[in-house]
């Protein structure tokens, strides 16, 4: 697995996606951190909970090549065929574009110090928000995964987890256009957003923290069936 990491994660930074993807959220990180500063607010979990729009557009652009790059090269049979498991493959490429995203908020540690230097700040809130980042971040890395390993081209790829993104994480808007009210209900406590802002009510919530880490799993395990799936055909 350790080999695969390091294959994927050196891949990001031998082409302009992994600086594009640091450089637009160090650049919407140091607008919003730019705000609250100039506001007086000494809360840094609101600049990382305000990042979920932007982590919607980002989140496509790393894991559009995780899996369909492979397939449209053609070696990715020799990667199937490989002596290493698919749950090794699946989960190197996993941590590799995870430690990608976690290196985009590297910069509210900065913040963070810097808030501290003025004012005295709850450090857990900051942390608590910082883990709920990540763990939104891998739930939609797995999806986006998932759907990247479902077809060869990476343009199809991130645009169907564009769409998706969307739909999971803002459900609970349209759970207004469902007339059945315990539908609708479901929409709006399964919303990302809905459980995502909660981190930032530092109220620590481990069912929140395994939903988001169900979610995770569900979605490597189904792409690890994916791959099984060719591996065979």
């Amino acid at each position: 697995m350790s080999a695969i990491f390091k294959r994927e994660f050196k891949s990001y930074f031998c082409t302009p996606v992994g600086y594009i993807v640091v450089a637009a959220l160090y650049f919407f990180l140091g607008l919003y951190f730019s705000m609250i500063y100039s506001y007086g607010s000494p809360e840094i979990e609101m600049v990382i909970i305000s990042m979920s729009t932007v982590v919607i557009f980002v989140m496509p652009i790393i894991t559009m090549r995780l899996m369909s790059e492979d397939r449209r090269q053609k070696v990715d049979q020799a990667l199937l065929t490989a002596p290493v498991s698919l749950t090794s493959i699946v989960l190197g490429k996993f941590f590799a574009a995870l430690a990608v995203f976690a290196v985009g908020f590297l910069p509210t540690v900065i913040f963070e110090i810097i808030i501290l230097s003025k004012v005295s700040v709850n450090i857990l809130s900051y942390l608590y928000a910082l883990l709920g980042i990540l763990l939104l971040g891998s739930a939609l890395i797995a999806i986006g995964m998932f759907i990247s390993s479902t077809t060869e081209s990476s343009v199809v790829s991130a645009i169907l987890t564009l769409i998706v993104n969307i739909l999971v994480l803002y459900m609970s808007s349209f759970a207004q256009m469902v007339s059945v009210n315990w539908i609708a209900k479901i929409f709006e406590k399964a919303a990302f957003i809905s459980v995502f802002e909660s981190f930032g009510e530092s109220v620590f919530s481990i069912p929140n923290v395994i939903y988001f880490l169900s979610i995770t799993a569900a979605f490597l395990f189904l792409c690890v069936r994916s791959l099984e799936k060719r591996r065979w055909s």
